[in-house]
């Protein structure tokens, strides 16, 4: 009888604490989620942007028969989603250890 209570009483004790951690976890993601989409929009919108000003200052400084900002505006976009890319990629891993992990 007294390791039947003990066992019970154990998988409450593992239950309260899975319960507490998945709270915390909650309120964790929820500014994780946020913070990330603010990385996120930054590592596009950085390297669009660089490209954009130095396009145009191409253009105006030594112009020629193509439009350097378009040139580098669609070269910043890319270099941006690579960049998001990487940062999902890294906070997907980051979700993934802490799930296996426990």
């Amino acid at each position: 009888m007294v390791e039947h209570r003990k066992s019970f009483e154990d998988e409450i004790a593992v239950k309260e604490e899975r319960k507490i951690k998945a709270r915390r976890e909650r309120a964790r993601g929820i500014w994780f989620g946020l913070g990330m989409m603010g990385v996120i929009g930054w590592s596009v919108a950085v390297p669009t942007l660089v490209g954009v000003l130095l396009g145009v200052w191409m253009d105006l400084n030594y112009g020629g028969p193509i439009s350097w900002t378009l040139t580098l505006l669609f070269l910043g976009l890319a270099v941006g989603c690579l960049n998001a890319w990487y940062w999902v990629k890294k906070g997907q891993k980051e979700i993934e250890e802490d799930t296996i992990n426990g």
